[in-house]
């Protein structure tokens, strides 16, 4: 597209002594092809959640049919029953955790067989995959699941205390599944088309009738990672696509995250910055991020407000001065915005207090803001300035990772 669609989808909830947002932008590319799903609590065990996040390619019905059916898939399990049965029937019994995981991973493979059927029929699936991150939250644990290259992280303490790890075919266990299967790994991509080596649907890539479902080329089961909540140290919980992640590291976008809490207790106001630092990053991909706000998630201060309003200040300055040169220039037309942030870029050594994790991309919005006071007509968001071309090559990837042949 010439220019990046900005609106977003919001959604948000309380409940459960948790808090979450979510927001979603469908950036740069033609169409939005993300899901997800938000549960503060599970209808057959009330004090239980559920988050996901479904990052599609090459279509979105296997991203939006998982969002409505995958909790559902996973609650059916006869696993589970015992510890439904237990929990409804007042029962403070443990919880076993391997039948948690195995009713998990039960259900990836049940949807995915399921899907599968459904993508035969005349007018049924297309041949779309989707990766997908989830965390399921009893009153003790967090059981955190992972499927393709979408991540989870948990920050305890003000750092990341877990990370989901992202399933790639380059790594050495998933590149041993597919050439076993007869498949190979080119330009860190299966048969070198697709970027992610576990994913639901993307049934080109299981056709080895030799093989079980967990052995294809790429493979429907999910990694399942059980953490003990901790209520007085747990933070918050970010599950994302890697539409954000591509630009930001664990801790950055930890960091980030963190330093926004201080200032502002919306949490949707928080993922609407991050989902725009992410564009301003040189993000081309679809954005969704689930941020959920645990029991010990900071809170704003006076002190942290007070330092971002001089921030603000002194970047409204900044901007000023360069717009008001640009003014009396006789050659206005020659200065844009681009030119005027770069200018503030060169200048950023001389910054106090940006944002960690997000330094002046964070601060964009704001900037467009004083500059469209000076220059109301310009289009800021012409693909010939925007983001990309202001970041150095080396540090992201902004190419789209799941579109074969990309």
């Amino acid at each position: 597209m010439d220019k990046p669609k900005i609106d977003k989808q919001n959604e948000d909830g309380k409940g459960n002594e948790l808090e979450y947002a979510v927001s979603s932008m469908q950036g740069w590319r033609v169409d939005m092809e993300d899901s997800h799903t938000a549960a503060l609590s599970i209808k057959q065990l009330p004090k239980w959640s559920f988050f996901a996040v479904f990052d599609g390619h090459a279509g979105s019905r296997v991203a939006e049919h998982s969002s409505k059916h995958l909790l559902g898939e996973i609650m059916s399990q006869e696993k589970l029953q015992e510890i439904i049965e237990n929990v409804n029937n007042g029962r403070n019994t443990p919880e076993n955790h391997e039948l948690v995981e195995k009713a998990i991973k039960e259900a990836f493979l049940n949807l995915d067989h399921k899907m599968r059927a459904l993508s035969d029929t005349k007018d049924g699936f297309d041949r779309s995959g989707s990766t997908s991150v989830c965390v399921l939250i009893s009153p003790t644990h967090y059981y955190f699941i992972n499927c393709g290259d979408s991540r989870a992280l948990l920050c305890r303490k003000g750092k990341v205390a877990f990370a989901t790890a992202d399933h790639k075919p380059n790594n050495p266990k998933e590149k041993e599944r597919i050439v076993n299967a007869g498949g190979s790994v080119m330009i860190q991509r299966v048969n070198g088309s697709l970027a992610v080596s576990r994913a639901l649907g993307d049934y080109e890539y299981k056709n080895v009738n030799s093989k079980g479902p967990t052995e294809q080329l790429v493979s429907p089961e999910p990694d399942v990672t059980k953490i003990p909540r901790m209520h007085k140290d747990d933070e918050f919980l970010i599950l994302a696509c890697d539409g954000i992640f591509d630009v930001s590291s664990n801790d950055e976008l930890s960091d980030y995250v963190s330093s926004r809490l201080v200032i502002t207790d919306s949490l949707t106001e928080i993922c609407n910055d991050v989902v725009d630092m992410s564009l301003n990053k040189g993000s081309r991909d679809n954005m969704t991020m689930v941020l959920l706000a645990l029991p010990a998630v900071p809170k704003p201060s006076e002190k942290a407000k007070a330092a971002e309003k001089k921030l603000n200040e002194q970047l409204r300055s900044m901007m000023k001065g360069i717009c008001e040169e640009a003014k009396n220039s006789t050659q206005p037309d020659s200065i844009d915005f681009a030119y005027a942030l770069q200018s503030i870029m060169n200048q950023e050594e001389k910054i106090e207090g940006l944002p960690p994790g997000g330094g002046l991309f964070a601060k964009r919005s704001f900037l467009e803001k004083v500059y469209k006071e000076f220059f109301p007509e310009d289009d800021l968001r012409n693909s010939s300035e925007h983001g990309s071309h202001l970041l150095d090559d080396n540090n992201f990837s902004t190419s789209s990772e799941h579109e074969p042949g990309v």
